[in-house]
């Protein structure tokens, strides 16, 4: 399930992508969204790997 990981930011910003589209918004309007999404999937991954680091 950990291989799967890099799958949550990809499909967290096609969702925020298709939102932005059907609302009428640029993708430059909704670059913080793309920068929070980056960002909480980077922490939530360095997480996981951290404890996989711990209990090995």
């Amino acid at each position: 399930m950990i291989k799967l990981f890099f799958l949550l930011p990809i499909i967290m910003c096609a969702i925020w992508w298709r939102y932005l589209d059907s609302r009428g918004y640029s993708l430059k309007e909704g670059l913080k969204g793309f920068i929070y999404i980056l960002s909480f999937n980077s922490v939530l991954i360095l997480f996981f790997v951290l404890m996989i680091w711990v209990t090995h």
